[in-house]
């Protein structure tokens, strides 16, 4: 079982490639799967669609979730991870450019492990990433 993957769902380039960057940079050498929409990820995390050969019981460690998602937004992905009992316990890390008090308390109501607003600072968001990294990749135990 390759229980120390990362999804990462994110639909901006950039993002992605400063999330990627910001990771390597903190030594997390962790395997990055990228989905870029809520339907991919969803797959993904299910095993359906180009993932149905992908054993479901192989989870990642931690998905990195972005909110605002082509097709199905990150709330959606989120309530359909907690509703099923094969992923509910997935730590999820919001991690958006949202500081929106709405989508904070949504986000906490669905079930997110915690909410991180992308800082636009590289340093900033360089601490931000090595703090994740260290918590829900090191520090934190699941089942």
């Amino acid at each position: 079982m390759n229980s120390k993957v990362i999804l990462l769902v994110e639909d901006n380039p950039d993002d992605e490639a400063l999330t990627i960057r910001a990771l390597k940079k903190n030594n997390i050498a962790n395997e990055v799967i990228v989905t870029r929409d809520g339907v991919d990820a969803l797959d993904y995390i299910f095993a359906e669609g180009q993932y149905s050969s992908r054993d479901i019981s192989d989870q990642p460690q931690v998905i990195l979730l972005d909110l605002k998602l082509p097709k199905i937004d990150g709330h959606e992905v989120l309530k359909k991870i907690r509703a099923d009992k094969r992923t509910s316990r997935i730590p999820v890390v919001i991690l958006t450019t949202s500081d929106e008090e709405q989508d904070i308390a949504t986000s906490y109501d669905n079930g997110a492990n915690s909410y991180i607003r992308k800082p636009v600072d590289f340093d900033q968001f360089m601490g931000a990433i090595r703090k994740l990294g260290m918590y829900w990749l090191v520090l934190n135990k699941t089942v």
